[in-house]
């Protein structure tokens, strides 16, 4: 799907932006408006545009609050907070001051927009080893009580991203229409991702059920606060998380279900996917030099490869394209997807090509009660994550839970 870019990654990321119109987090005309202005395929021009973008929907914001409109207040501050996340989204160097800055501003654009949000909204920090992992919870806000006059227990989807998604983008993936079906949510950043590589400089890690347990833990301590049925409790991985979701369930059996939101086998066949034959003959050698600099060859005409490299080293916290390859190989679910016992959901789209083929290699691997839905070209969400059809993502993976769960009386 070309959308204003010949640059596929440019276009793509594109339709990421305008995806979230859905629940307010965009609006068509200024992500187009922004998009004519960015010079293709480069990433400072990408910038650029984009944070002027945000800064005005920003001033927006803040004159609508000091007026008193305080719903034109939230809705401004959605979309500042997402325009501020697509600029600095091609940000790949750690040390550009600006990732961090821009970061903070589209958290801080997101904080204000839900204090005007229906739901029961709380900023939540998750004991992890050594330190916390920052999370959102959201409880649907109806004040339903049952005869000793307790709130009413929902199932709850607890959601976390995969390879560059932040945690304010969760809340239009997963926890608005969470909510709308009658779900608490739970949405967290681990290593890799969000601000736990920004602030703490914690890179990913392949076994992620050292993750998500402590999550979990945290869920089952706080029950009486979080309002959720204990046997309803799915997990959720959006993009590369729907490999770390899958790792996370094939070892935490505490899961009633699981949605791998693209499903994802083996991170190392999914990152060489995109190489050319030179390339993978000389990671199969061994030739560390040679990988290296055809790598560097290739990003400086690729944004896809220069993205994936650059952000994977910085995420993955190493120094070399051959270094990535080698890590990624621990990414897979090869051996383990049979250990998988809860209903499990794989989600496809037909011209993915960030994870080509991988998930119908998870559906194949699995033993559990599972299911295999495939996103076409005809229905308009054929890119990866279904990117530009929220609206039929979310039918899909809620009636499914809900048919999980058997929830029909939200």
């Amino acid at each position: 799907m070309k959308l204003i870019f010949d640059d596929p990654t440019f276009s793509l990321q594109l339709l990421r932006a305008i995806s979230q119109t859905y629940y307010k987090g965009a609006d068509i005309g200024e992500c187009l408006s922004t998009a004519y202005r960015i010079k293709e395929s480069d990433f400072e021009s990408w910038y650029n545009e984009w944070y002027k973008t945000a800064k005005r929907l920003h001033n927006y914001a803040k004159e609508c609050l000091k007026l008193g409109h305080k719903k034109s207040a939230k809705e401004a501050y959605l979309r500042a907070s997402n325009y501020y996340r697509v600029a600095e989204f091609f940000i790949i160097d750690p040390n550009d001051v600006r990732s961090l800055q821009t970061w903070r501003l589209s958290k801080e654009c997101f904080i204000r927009a839900t204090q005007h949000f229906s739901c029961t909204f709380k900023p939540i920090q998750i004991p992890y080893e050594q330190t916390k992992l920052p999370g959102y919870f959201f409880k649907v806000n109806d004040y339903f009580k049952n005869e000793n006059k307790k709130e009413k227990q929902r199932p709850i989807i607890i959601v976390h991203g995969g390879f560059d998604s932040t945690l304010e983008e969760l809340y239009f993936f997963a926890a608005a229409p969470a909510l709308e079906r009658g779900y608490n949510c739970l949405a967290f950043e681990g290593p890799g991702q969000g601000g736990v590589i920004r602030k703490q400089k914690i890179p990913f890690r392949f076994d992620w059920e050292k993750v998500v347990t402590p999550v979990i833990d945290f869920l089952l301590e706080n029950n009486e606060e979080y309002c959720f049925k204990k046997e309803s409790i799915a997990l959720m991985g959006i993009s590369l998380g729907g490999y770390l979701a899958a790792r996370a369930a094939a070892f935490e059996h505490r899961l009633s279900a699981c949605i791998l939101y693209n499903g994802v086998y083996d991170g190392r066949e999914a990152l060489e996917s995109s190489f050319p034959p030179l390339l993978l003959k000389s990671i199969e050698d061994g030739n560390e030099k040679v990988v290296n600099t055809v790598n560097e060859i290739l990003m400086e005409t690729d944004s896809n490869i220069k993205f994936n490299i650059k952000h994977g080293m910085w995420t993955f916290g190493i120094d070399s394209p051959y270094e990535l390859v080698k890590k990624s190989s621990a990414f897979t679910l090869k051996e383990i997807a049979s250990n998988i016992h809860c209903p499990t959901l794989v989600l496809d789209a037909e011209k993915d090509d960030s994870f080509p083929g991988q998930p119908q290699k998870v559906y194949n691997a699995l033993t559990c009660p599972k299911k295999y839905t495939l996103f076409t070209v005809d229905e308009g969400a054929e890119e990866h994550c279904q990117s530009g059809a929220p609206s039929l993502s979310n039918q899909r993976i809620f009636d499914w839970l809900d048919e999980t769960f058997k929830i029909y009386d939200n």
